[in-house]
């Protein structure tokens, strides 16, 4: 298949969904022809739909995991669709890794479910320890903190924002 082909043989580069190519013109060159088309790297992005409590969240999982910051928060100002102060949007790192996520003011059926989780090698004992401690409080233990005999230590939480994490301590 080439790339950028899908199995029917259409395009999928120019979709709405697949973003992959920007323009950007250089300095001096206003001619419209004349354009250095470069190519975005794409990328996944985890991203995490709250009630109301995206900042408290965002806050609280920050302060666990090291190399980790909140990067830009919007929110929702007055006479907007959400209540006001709250996360229009937000991004932060967990450990290096962006993470997006919102205070959605629509109702909806659904909420955050085990099927999806946050995978976490962690580095030493004492830290899957705390972090299961941690994310566990408030939450639910869907696995405790135990060896199953693929790694050292194993454990899988839902914290009490009802995000799922899985928790490991490789072997060595």
């Amino acid at each position: 298949m080439n790339r950028g082909v899908n199995e029917t043989g259409r395009s999928f580069l120019n979709s709405p969904w697949c973003e992959l190519t920007q323009v950007k013109r250089h300095p001096g060159t206003e001619s419209k022809r004349t354009k250095k088309v470069e190519k975005v790297k794409t990328r996944i992005t985890p991203f995490l739909m709250f009630d109301g409590r995206a900042e408290e969240a965002m806050s609280f999982y920050v302060s666990l995991f090291p190399d980790s910051r909140v990067t830009a928060i919007s929110r929702y100002g007055p006479g907007e669709a959400g209540k006001e102060g709250t996360i229009l949007r937000a991004s932060f790192t967990l450990a290096g890794q962006t993470v997006m996520c919102i205070d959605s003011y629509v109702k909806h059926d659904f909420t955050f479910t085990p099927a999806m989780s946050l995978f976490v090698d962690c580095s030493a004992d004492a830290q899957v320890e705390e972090l299961f401690a941690k994310l566990s409080e408030g939450g639910q233990v869907m696995m405790p903190l135990a060896d199953y005999g693929f790694s050292r230590k194993f454990a899988w939480v839902s914290d009490r924002f009802g995000v799922s994490w899985q928790l490991n301590l490789p072997s060595e």
